[in-house]
């Protein structure tokens, strides 16, 4: 048995520094040009073919409330591309500060803002222009005054530490080459006491090389998925405190992110973790 168990520790060993090695030859710039394009068709044509779904049918499949759809600009609504909901572990408050990572068409954001009300304040950053642009044509006319958009990666936020008493994010830390620095820097801006609670993309086994290598796989939220327990560290690492999960009813719609999800159980899970 302990051979067995020392043949078994030596293949995952092998396939974790094959993923490793995989992951650090993905071309950034490549990627984060897929990924660009593709959230770019997904603001200025929601309408078109994706690996994922959209819209409000998803969001209400989730389980965002139809009164706070309702409450949401509509055009946001349209080009929402989430993987869960997570404002039930959120609890969400009057006053609170919220930022939310790789915001979109601004869905959560809004939503966010109907929580924290008119003494609240909630960010959006994201790296794709159109979809910023898209998200601030929503505040014309004095709507929303209590939101902003801002350009940004997530991997390196143009915010002061303890800026934020939540951080959200929705199907977007996966997207990221770099997830260290992610969580890292949530943790940073976040206040002591702060939340993290977001939706995200994990396997339950390690994806192959050649999936992670796949840029347009890591532009469907696919190729850059962790494994479940490896993510948990990394978000354990960062110094936050992991606390309530559940698993979202979400489903990919191209014949290649099925098999995929098949294959090695992909998923999406809803997190909250709390800063010490």
């Amino acid at each position: 048995m302990e051979e067995v168990q020392t043949v078994r520790n030596d293949v995952e060993n092998l396939i974790e520094a094959g993923l490793r090695n995989a992951r650090e030859a993905v071309d950034r710039a490549d990627l984060e040009a897929k990924v660009k394009g593709v959230y770019r068709q997904v603001a200025l044509a929601p309408e078109g073919t994706y690996h994922f779904e959209l819209g409000r049918s998803l969001a209400e499949r989730l389980g965002y409330p139809v009164p706070l759809l309702d409450a949401i600009p509509t055009g946001a609504v349209e080009s929402f591309a989430g993987v869960g909901y997570f404002f039930d572990l959120a609890r969400l408050s009057p006053g609170e500060r919220v930022l939310d990572l790789g915001s979109g068409s601004g869905t959560d954001v809004f939503a966010a803002a109907v929580s924290v009300g008119h003494g609240g304040s909630v960010m959006g950053l994201d790296m794709t222009p159109e979809q910023l642009h898209k998200a601030s044509g929503f505040l014309k006319g004095g709507a929303f005054p209590t939101v902003d958009f801002k350009q940004g990666h997530i991997e390196e936020l143009p915010f002061e530490d303890a800026s934020f008493d939540v951080v959200i994010s929705n199907g977007v830390i996966n997207l990221s080459p770099d997830k260290v620095a992610v969580f890292r820097e949530a943790e940073r801006v976040l206040r002591k006491g702060g939340r993290l609670v977001f939706a995200d993309i994990v396997t339950s086994r390690p994806l192959t090389p050649q999936i992670v290598c796949d840029a347009d796989l890591w532009a469907a939220c696919v190729g850059g998925a962790e494994q479940m327990d490896v993510y948990q560290q990394l978000i354990t690492d960062s110094g936050l405190r992991l606390g309530e999960q559940k698993r979202n009813p979400y489903e990919f719609l191209s014949g290649r992110a099925r098999k995929a999800t098949d294959r090695f159980g992909v998923m999406s899970l809803s997190f909250a973790a709390t800063k010490g």
